[in-house]
């Protein structure tokens, strides 16, 4: 079980952590069993979860990216692009993890494309899903990297590359921690492509060859004309007293920090009447699919003014009285770009709580300045250059974000610098994709 590049200690680990992973199959499977009752796509195609495909005639050869989740998938869509500009031809084979990654990989597809879930990391069904696919090339986006899934790659001579390939502090204690374990499966793959100077260098403390580091992918984000005309169509109704209502959006926030904003919302009676004023309308937008009625209930057990984008009429105006706060609630997946284009300003979700925070650079592509509290490690080298060109602003706690909002509301020549720095920002660091695509060309 050592196999070609593992220590003994190595190779006996990676069996012990295969035996372990084989052995929690069943609790993955009522796990997704639960998901599924919130969001129906975690059931679709379960099988493949676990190497089990009914396509009996596969087509090899194809290019391979696994996009776990949302935010993966729309930097692979970057990718993806730029990909099928070198290989018009090219026949993709796109995998995720997520049901909202998924949902979101679909609009990628072309003909003679195929998608399908990454199985369950274990030695059986990574095999099944390389003898079944047989993939030319692998590229995981970012972070994705599997013991198992390298090490079958490897043995079944698959070369498989990290692009886009970030590692915060914490991963990296984390890797270091596991090192039989991380050591190998980094040390396995055949190119790693990073985003910053900083993330090479931990990337290379796990064993990582980094051949370059070639920027951030999600800097190439282009503003789409559908997007922004559906922003316009929704601000309509966003009107008081004949003037457009600010729009103060929380972006991708996660679980808690919608209670601390009504906590904060609620604490100083002079600001929340200076908001019901200014007639400040807040869009909601919670990370999770499976928490919108949540979030929604907590907002109606406050008394709030909730209207839902899924109900939303677009005739209909959102009730913006003096009596109530209003919010929008964004329950749908993939109109982040509409969300962030019908926002005057955003609050960061994940950086009020210490779980590390969103990404903001399709924030600041789409015009939306960013406020954003002290948890920004995930997205570190992106938030500190934000914050230093004046496109984002840094506080504390939630209290210090809704004072930022009411500074910003009565500055709005500051609000409109920081909306144009943030659109400097991200022309200034595009390109990235054109660097990948030529890696990765020249890797085969």
């Amino acid at each position: 079980m050592t196999g070609k590049g593992l220590s003994w200690a190595e190779g006996l680990a990676l069996w012990v952590y295969g035996v372990l992973m084989q052995a929690l199959q069943p609790l993955l499977r009522r796990k997704l069993h639960r998901r599924g009752q919130q969001e129906p796509g975690y059931l679709a195609q379960m099988p493949e979860r676990f190497g089990f495909y009914d396509d009996s005639s596969p087509e090899p050869g194809r290019i391979w990216v696994h996009a776990v989740s949302l935010g993966e998938t729309r930097a692979a869509a970057i990718l993806i692009e730029a990909l099928r500009a070198v290989w018009p031809d090219m026949r993709l084979l796109l995998t995720h993890s997520t049901a909202t990654g998924w949902a979101q990989g679909q609009s990628l597809l072309r003909a003679g494309d195929a998608q399908a879930w990454l199985p369950w990391d274990t030695p059986r069904a990574t095999r099944r899903f390389l003898q079944h696919h047989q993939p030319r090339l692998g590229i995981l986006m970012e972070t994705e990297v599997w013991p198992v899934l390298v090490h079958a790659c490897v043995q079944a001579r698959v070369p498989l590359a990290l692009a886009n390939a970030r590692l915060n502090d914490k991963s990296l204690r984390s890797g270091l921690r596991w090192s039989l374990l991380s050591r190998p499966a980094y040390r396995g793959l055949s190119a790693v492509w990073a985003q910053s100077p900083e993330d090479a260098a931990r990337l290379g403390q796990l064993g990582a060859t980094v051949q370059a580091v070639l920027g951030n992918l999600k800097f190439d984000v282009q503003p789409q004309p559908d997007a922004l005309a559906l922003a316009q169509v929704w601000r309509q109704p966003w009107h008081r007293q004949g003037l457009p209502c600010p729009v103060v959006m929380l972006a991708s926030t996660r679980e808690g920090e919608e209670a601390l904003w009504l906590q904060a919302l609620m604490a100083k009676a002079d600001r929340l009447a200076a908001f019901r004023a200014a007639g400040v309308v807040w869009l909601l937008v919670p990370r999770h699919p499976q928490r919108f009625d949540e979030v929604l209930d907590l907002l109606a057990a406050q008394g709030l003014s909730v209207v839902r984008r899924s109900n939303w009429d677009m005739g209909q105006p959102l009730p913006v009285g003096a009596d109530k706060v209003p919010v929008w609630l964004g329950d749908s997946v993939g109109e982040m770009p509409v969300y962030f284009q019908s926002a005057d300003m955003a609050l960061l979700g994940g950086s009020f709580m210490p779980l590390g925070g969103q990404n903001l650079i399709e924030a600041a592509a789409f015009g939306c300045p960013v406020i954003m509290g002290p948890h920004t490690f995930n997205f570190a080298e992106a938030a500190q250059n934000a914050q230093q060109v004046g496109a984002a602003a840094r506080v504390s706690d939630m209290d210090g974000a809704l004072d930022q909002v009411m500074v910003w509301l009565r500055q709005p020549q500051e609000l409109a610098k920081a909306r144009q720095k943030g659109l400097d920002l991200v022309a200034q660091s595009r390109g990235a994709a054109q660097r990948y695509a030529q890696a990765i060309a020249g890797s085969l």
